[in-house]
C-alpha cells in the first residue's frame, strides 16, 4: 500500500543535515526538530566537545545520528576544510542550515575595524563559501535544501550594530542570488528570518529595561520568540513541503513586521 503523501511533506527521514552553530540557541533547537523529523546532523561549532555535547545527546535521544564538527567561522581557511570534510561525507548533505553567527554591539562611530571584520567574516563571507561548496554538489544531484538565517536587520537597520546589519542585509542578497540561479537545477535557498529570539545574542537586550520594553510593545505576540518557536519553520523550508518555495525570506517574528 501506498503511504500517504501528505503524511511525507515535512519527513526528513534519511536525510543528511549539517546545522551550523549547532551548540546553543537557534541552532541547536533545529538540529534537535531535524532529528525528530527524522534526519541525521552533523553538527558544527566553533566550541563543540568531541563528545558529550548537548546537541549530540538530544539528536541521539531521538534515535538520528549525530557527528559534531569544530569550525572557526572566522577563519576563512577553517571554513574551506571545512567544506571539504563535509564534502568528503560517505553519506551528501541534503540539506545546510547555514546558522552560525556573531554580533558586536557598539555606536557606529565607536563600532571598530575588527569587529567590522570579524562580524563581515562569521556572518555573510563563511555562509557563501560553505554554500557554494555544498551546493556545488546539491546541483551535480539536482537536489538540496540550503537555508541561511537571516534577520529584521535584513530589513531594517537596527541600532549600535553596523556591521551585523550590513551582513544581515547581504545574507537577504545572497538568499535571492543563489536561488535565481540553482532553483531550476533542483537546489532550494532560502532563510529564515527570525524576529526577536530569546538567545545568549540578545542578552544584553533583555537586560536593559528600556529596550526590552521597547522591543516587546512593537511584538503584536507580546513575547520574545524562543529557539523552537523558529525551528518548526526551518523543518518547513528543509522538507518537501517548500520544494517550490525558492529564494524567500521568511519571517517568524511574533508579527513586529506586519505592525
Amino acid at each position: 500500500m501506498t503511504a500517504d503523501p501528505h503524511q511525507r511533506l515535512f519527513d526528513l527521514s534519511g536525510r543528511l543535515a549539517v546545522v551550523t552553530g549547532a551548540s546553543r540557541g537557534l541552532g541547536l533547537a533545529i538540529a534537535e526538530s531535524f532529528a525528530a523529523a527524522g534526519a541525521d546532523i552533523v553538527a558544527v561549532s566553533a566550541n563543540l566537545p568531541d563528545s558529550g555535547s548537548e546537541v549530540a545527546e538530544r539528536v541521539t535521544a531521538l534515535g538520528r545520528q549525530c557527528r559534531t564538527l569544530r569550525a572557526d567561522f572566522a577563519d576563512r581557511s577553517a571554513v574551506t576544510a571545512l567544506a571539504a570534510e563535509l564534502g568528503g561525507l560517505e553519506r551528501p548533505v541534503d540539506i545546510l542550515v547555514n546558522n552560525a553567527g556573531t554580533i558586536a554591539r557598539a555606536p557606529a562611530a565607536e563600532h571598530s575595524d575588527a569587529d567590522w571584520d570579524h562580524v563581515l567574516a562569521v556572518d555573510l563571507s563563511s555562509q557563501f563559501v560553505l554554500a557554494r561548496e555544498i551546493g556545488r554538489q546539491m546541483l551535480r544531484r539536482g537536489s538540496g535544501k540550503i537555508i541561511f538565517t537571516a534577520s529584521l536587520l535584513s530589513y531594517q537597520g537596527g541600532i549600535s550594530v553596523p556591521g551585523y546589519a550590513a551582513a544581515k542585509s547581504g545574507i537577504a542578497g545572497l538568499t535571492r542570488a543563489l536561488a535565481n540561479e540553482w532553483a531550476p537545477r533542483g537546489v532550494n535557498v532560502n532563510a529564515l528570518v527570525p524576529g526577536y529570539v530569546a538567545t545568549d545574542n540578545t542578552r544584553a537586550l533583555r537586560e536593559d529595561p528600556r529596550r526590552n520594553a521597547a522591543i516587546l510593545d512593537r511584538i503584536p505576540a507580546g513575547r520574545w520568540a524562543t529557539p523552537q518557536d523558529i525551528a518548526g519553520t526551518a523543518v518547513f523550508l528543509a522538507s518537501p513541503a517548500s520544494d517550490y518555495v525558492h529564494g524567500t525570506l521568511l519571517p517568524v517574528d511574533g508579527g513586529w513586521l506586519g505592525r
